[in-house]
């Protein structure tokens, strides 16, 4: 605590004691003798950007002086984790929140077009050989996962990277994350004449919600394999809610010396990453790409490595992986924007922003698919990748401030009041809108039911989604995964039964028969290719799980549930017909709360009648 005579040195020094103190806030004047230094300097900015109200509160000294004392630690907090501080984001509000009430069109004097990319096909020669060119990359990678939220929107109280990514084998989303950044490592390696050393960074983002449970998980798993040294944790800070249209910082409801805050998206990812000397740290031992990603998409490993090629062969500063789209489907669409004074940008247009600005530039059918039957603006999937350099001499003009947005609920027409406070967001795929029109940035297409099936929605919004597009659901996101496995054993040759249809928490699915392997596996194509002989077959009730790396399949007829497993050094041809009553599957209500939640949001469970395990 600074002593009186400290205080009022301090208010001294900084100009707002005497009148015009009293006229702004007289019970801060009052406190002031409280405050040390640094605390008066914050008064003094809220002051000067109209935030008096935050004090009118206040009690005399000697009462809740401890409260007080918090209020500036947080304030200190939400001052030093935004770029340029809370005079800054107060700023940045007052103008964003004036062009939402003005109903300000941020696309005003662009003109859409379709931006330049890769769209690739899954196995043919190209693909092939982009995947061999990315693996080759990968030890030049560094990855980073954004996983600040919680599993709530999903009916999943835990963190969403600890959720069974399937349940055949139970791994979560973050163990096959790691798996699949070790085995990427460890292929990239053997590339390189003589001894390889190299450790592929992996950065986590987390948040207030989600940092202890994704240590709790990391350390009590022994990082999944990784050496803990290659881990960073990124924690973001909350910003300030915004109580009206002047940015007046909303007060916690429960607790007059708190301001509320609220998250404030995963654009935060370039700032941490620009203030954490990372970026530094990895373009001084040869890093040249960093991968963004986010947390509960199990397919995204299997477009890694061809994009990673295309960004390589293409020189991409910023390459965004993407699946073609249905015009009008809710996913955002890659654009190209070239404005009336010749500025141009390569950036995620939202879908319902996309259509309307497509009508009033001069395409009076909107967002239409083409003769693909699909939109020609591909789907945006965040996940990019970036060219470390340009990356970094971007982030040293910008900090890392991505261009942010205001989304306020009005209580009216007259858009005077807010229903509940707001606050600012930024998306981590708008990095691009600061880039110079130098700056080359394309995307990569793949199939979706290769490279993309998040886990994000709960059954009952599933079930409203209409029939034909995605649900985007823990439901479909499983058995996206043995569809996309079993077309890729396909490819390589083997007889895949075809699915069945059926229902689970009123989502009508494709069942595959149940495959799933280490990364190690089966990598890339290439790999899958050289393991599986035509001369296989799976029936469409069967399970399949495949842990070791040099398993091959040949003559194998499977009709059950086989599992093998199997050390590094162990060389393995599984063949033969192998018959038994396998795994059924069960049906389960999402309401049944005697089932655990990771099983209730799928709508089905394994009842493991018989199996056949063979150890190596």
């Amino acid at each position: 605590m600074a002593s009186d005579g400290d205080g009022a040195a301090a208010v001294a020094a900084l100009g707002i004691s005497g009148g015009g103190g009293d006229d702004w806030a007289p019970p801060l004047r009052r406190n002031l003798p409280l405050l040390a230094p640094h605390e008066v300097e914050l008064a003094k900015l809220l002051l000067s950007e109209g935030q008096s109200h935050l004090f009118e509160h206040w009690p005399e000294p000697g009462v809740d002086d401890d409260k007080k004392r918090n209020f500036f630690d947080q304030v200190c907090c939400l001052n030093s984790s935004y770029p340029g501080g809370l005079a800054s984001y107060i700023q940045n509000a007052r103008k964003l929140l004036a062009d939402s009430k003005a109903g300000k069109n941020p696309y005003d004097g662009f003109s859409p077009s379709v931006p330049s990319g890769e769209v690739l096909t899954f196995g043919d020669d190209n693909f092939v050989l982009l995947e061999e060119a990315g693996v080759k990359e990968a030890r030049h990678a560094a990855f980073v996962l954004v996983a600040g939220g919680l599993g709530e929107r999903l009916g999943y109280k835990g963190i969403k990277v600890a959720l069974p990514r399937e349940t055949t084998t139970g791994k979560c989303f973050l163990q096959h994350y790691i798996e699949s950044i070790l085995a990427l490592q460890e292929a990239s390696c053997k590339l390189v004449e003589g001894e390889c050393n190299t450790k592929i960074p992996f950065v986590i983002m987390t948040s207030d919600d989600t940092n202890a449970l994704t240590v709790k998980l990391l350390e009590s798993n022994s990082y999944f394999g990784m050496e803990p040294s290659q881990v960073h944790i990124l924690k973001q800070e909350k910003v300030a809610c915004l109580a009206d249209n002047d940015a007046r910082l909303a007060l916690d409801p429960n607790d007059k010396y708190k301001i509320q805050t609220k998250p404030h998206g995963h654009g935060d990812v370039h700032a941490l990453l620009y203030s954490s000397g990372l970026l530094e740290q990895w373009k001084s031992t040869g890093r040249k790409w960093v991968l963004f990603f986010q947390d509960t998409n199990g397919l995204l490993f299997n477009a890694i490595p061809s994009a990673l090629g295309v960004s390589a062969t293409k020189g991409y500063n910023v390459n965004s992986l993407a699946v073609p789209r249905k015009a009008k489907e809710a996913i955002g669409g890659i654009t190209k924007l070239t404005h009336v004074d010749g500025r141009t940008m390569v950036i995620n247009v939202e879908y319902n922003q996309l259509d309307p600005l497509l009508r009033a530039t001069g395409h009076p059918d909107g967002d239409a698919n083409c003769e693909t039957g699909y939109s020609p603006y591909p789907g945006n999937i965040n996940q990019l990748i970036l060219e470390i350099g340009p990356y970094m001499e971007e982030l040293q003009k910008t900090h890392g401030a991505i261009s942010e947005f205001v989304n306020p609920k009005y209580t009216d027409s007259t858009k005077t009041a807010f229903k509940s406070s707001t606050r600012l967001e930024c998306m981590m795929q708008d990095y691009p809108k600061t880039l110079p029109p130098s700056a080359k940035v394309g995307f990569t297409v793949m199939d979706a039911w290769l490279a993309y099936a998040p886990v994000k929605n709960n059954p009952e919004d599933a079930a409203k989604v209409p029939k034909g597009n995605p649900y985007h659901s823990a439901t479909s996101g499983e058995m996206a995964i043995y569809r996309a496995n079993s077309l890729i054993l396909r490819k390589a040759g083997a007889q895949v039964a075809d699915p069945v249809i059926d229902t689970f928490n009123c989502q009508e699915v494709e069942v595959w028969p149940r495959i799933t392997w280490i990364p190690r596996w089966g990598l890339i194509f290439k790999d899958v290719k050289a393991k599986v002989h035509s001369n296989s077959s799976v029936s469409q009730r069967s399970a399949l799980v495949i842990n070791g790396k040099n398993i091959t399949i040949q003559g194998l007829s499977l009709d059950g549930t086989l599992i093998v497993n199997a050390k590094d050094e162990a060389k393995f041809n599984v063949t033969g017909h192998i018959e038994n009553k396998g795994w059924t599957i069960q049906h389960v209500d999402h309401k049944d709360t005697s089932e655990k939640e990771e099983i209730r949001i799928r709508g089905f469970k394994f009842n493991k009648v018989e199996q056949l395990e063979l150890n190596y």
